[in-house]
């Protein structure tokens, strides 16, 4: 993707998100400006209390920005209403979070079709739905869980699942807080495998991590400080795994760590 003339399917500028706690203000994003092309995969990285949450929340609508401008798609979201934001983000973006939130009374393949069952973005029957969400989950290696309660699956397969159910409704662009912070090394991996893949397929991706190795899969990193973008790093996809690691990680000691 030439980045050069695509226009951004995000675009920040200027953001801060203030909170009052115990009638002091908190600033925890300040004045925070960048742009997320299609097709990128982004990563969000910084100290704990950094404001990388933050950030991921406020943009994608989830929490109301407090003074500066996000641009969704072409969409100015300050303007939307809670219930333009509400379909914005059901039938426009996916999301996956560390902790896999799931509906306990509902099976690992009934989980995965709801956001399609609330939306009306995509006219199809149930049979239809159910076709695309088994396909999704034959796709990432899970079909087998289908009929599962989610307490009968590994922490790996429900996070899988957790991406099926973020592409249930074609999104523009998925979301993901910690997708991999609950996971062990192995499920960790192979959740960034199947992201990865989803990236090349053409979706756009913007993750929190404190993971480099997470991390120098993605196409550029963002790092925050204090509520600020203090760096950029661009990553060559193409150099081996171990040479993107290591000047990954030799960038963060630079910024501190």
């Amino acid at each position: 993707m030439d980045t050069n003339t695509a226009a951004p399917i995000l675009d920040v500028k200027d953001l801060c998100k203030t909170f009052i706690v115990n009638k002091r203000q908190n600033n925890v994003l300040r004045n925070v400006s960048f742009c997320i092309f299609p097709g990128e995969m982004v990563a969000v990285m910084g100290p704990s209390g950094s404001g990388k949450s933050t950030l991921l929340y406020t943009v994608s609508g989830m929490d109301r920005m407090t003074a500066g401008d996000v641009s969704f798609c072409g969409k100015d979201m300050s303007k939307l209403r809670d219930h333009e934001l509400a379909k914005m983000r059901l039938d426009d973006m996916g999301f996956i979070f560390q902790q896999m939130y799931m509906m306990k009374n509902l099976s690992v393949l009934d989980n995965i079709i709801l956001p399609s069952v609330k939306s009306d973005k995509i006219k199809e029957t149930r049979r239809e739905t159910v076709a695309r969400a088994r396909v999704l989950m034959n796709k990432l290696g899970i079909s087998e869980t289908a009929d599962n309660d989610i307490n009968e699956v590994s922490g790996g397969q429900l996070q899988r699942a957790c991406i099926c159910r973020s592409m249930m409704n074609r999104p523009q662009m998925i979301f993901a807080d910690e997708p991999t912070g609950a996971l062990n090394r192995t499920s960790s991996e192979d959740v960034m495998e199947e992201l990865t893949k989803l990236n090349k397929e053409g979706t756009t991706i913007m993750l929190v991590t404190h993971d480099a190795r997470v991390a120098a899969k993605c196409t550029r990193v963002l790092y925050i400080v204090d509520g600020n973008i203090k760096g950029e790093y661009n990553i060559n996809k193409d150099a081996p795994a171990r040479d993107r690691e290591r000047g990954l990680n030799n960038w963060l000691l630079e910024m501190g760590w």
